[in-house]
């Protein structure tokens, strides 16, 4: 019970968190990271919690929480699939900020006007 409570209110904090933006405040943590870990723990622990209630018990309350519990998988998985999307396009945006990626584009062009 303690760690779908936890994943909870980790998701409430970080909904309140970009919700008043937080997220632009506070530029030293990586936002999408700490999305994607949400999302990637969050659905381990309700599907381990599922098939536990569905297998363990046998009453009609624990199959029913197992089938939420598996909903709950399937919804945190797309949440997992578009927040990973997100963070590969947080880390490209950040790695064409780099001096590296700056050096690689202009070695790359062929302009001979200099």
């Amino acid at each position: 019970m303690m760690a779908p409570l936890l994943e909870f209110l980790l998701a409430l904090f970080l909904f309140f968190a970009y919700a008043s933006k937080l997220n632009e405040k506070f530029k030293g943590l990586y936002w999408p990271l700490a999305d994607f870990l949400r999302c990637v723990t969050a659905a381990i622990i309700y599907f381990a919690i599922s098939i536990a209630a569905v297998s363990k018990y046998g009453d009609g309350a624990s199959k029913a929480a197992g089938v939420f519990g598996f909903i709950a998988t399937i919804v945190f998985a797309i949440d997992f699939y578009i927040t990973f999307n997100d963070l590969v396009t947080f880390l490209k945006q950040g790695s064409s900020d780099s001096p590296e990626g700056r050096k690689s584009e202009d070695e790359d062009s062929d302009s001979d006007s200099d």
